[in-house]
């Protein structure tokens, strides 16, 4: 328990940062060429690192390159080239919170797939609570949406949580089995080409400025962000429910308050006391509201 405890925590910290991080990146790299780098570097440290330890890829047949597929598409390809091309309009916070609503997505799609996470109207409304929460903290932020490109952006924004809920439910209900390694490198390999290709056709001829800044943010969203992270996280989902590990989406928005309040002079309200509170809360109802396997 203790080390699952670390595993969330972790997490938290990672990915509450990976926000701004994102937007250094995308001063110095367009946004699909920002993920397909990103994902390119993160899916051969890991394929490296499969070897090292001799984890053996491919084991699981058809079923598992089915996976690689579902879950390089959707996890990687759909959902980080809507963050990427959404933060060049929205305010790295409000990109946090909408992607917040993927544990009510996750929620939602694994009462009905997955047997073992039906939900108990308890954590339905601490699933509910929880996003009160994340609102509440961004909501000076949510009426911002009212400008035409922010309303685009913030659509767009919201694919994002969708397709990973559904790649999630996907590797929580068929893909228990399979190694962390296995459902990140090579997922992530076949995200760096397919967005490699992307960028060819529509981002030809696009500045790059590779300073320090932007290369420290893409090495550190490629190595932390994504293989550190995603190899953690896919140990978490097969060893905790998908409805649990997915409100740790919950806390990244507090992380990325807080980070923003220190590097980006974004001011510090009380609001983000109330709304951190309320996530808080939804999480502990969430977790005593799950019914039992």
């Amino acid at each position: 328990m203790g080390r699952q405890a670390g595993g969330f925590l972790l997490l938290t910290l990672i990915w509450g940062t990976t926000w701004a991080a994102i937007r250094v990146g995308l001063r110095g790299m367009p946004p699909f060429t920002g993920v397909a780098v990103r994902f390119t570097i993160a899916g051969a440290l890991l394929l490296g690192l499969a070897r090292a330890f001799r984890v053996r890829l491919g084991l699981g047949g058809r079923r598992e390159r089915v996976l690689w597929v579902v879950n390089g598409i959707l996890s990687f390809c759909v959902s980080y080239s809507a963050v990427y091309w959404a933060e060049q309009y929205l305010p790295s916070g409000l990109a946090a919170v909408l992607f917040a609503t993927y544990p009510l997505a996750v929620a939602a799609l694994a009462h009905f797939l997955l047997p073992g996470e039906r939900l108990r109207r308890v954590a339905a409304l601490g699933v509910l609570l929880g996003f009160a929460g994340v609102a509440v903290i961004f909501s000076e932020d949510l009426a911002l949406l009212g400008g035409e490109a922010m309303r685009r952006a913030g659509l767009v924004m919201l694919l994002s949580p969708l397709a990973s809920a559904v790649a999630t439910v996907a590797i929580k209900r068929w893909g228990s089995d399979l190694h962390p390694f296995s459902l990140s490198a090579v997922p992530m390999l076949i995200a760096g080409v397919t967005m490699g290709g992307v960028a060819l056709l529509v981002e030809r001829g696009s500045p790059l400025v590779l300073d320090v800044r932007s290369l420290g943010a893409l090495l550190y969203l490629a190595v932390l962000g994504s293989a550190v992270a995603f190899t953690v996280y896919y140990w978490l989902l097969v060893r905790i429910g998908a409805t649990r590990v997915a409100l740790v989406t919950y806390l990244i928005p507090i992380v990325a308050v807080a980070v923003g309040a220190l590097f980006f002079d974004e001011p510090l309200r009380p609001r983000l006391l109330a709304g951190s509170a309320l996530v808080l809360a939804g999480v502990v109802l969430v977790g005593r509201g799950r019914a039992p396997r």
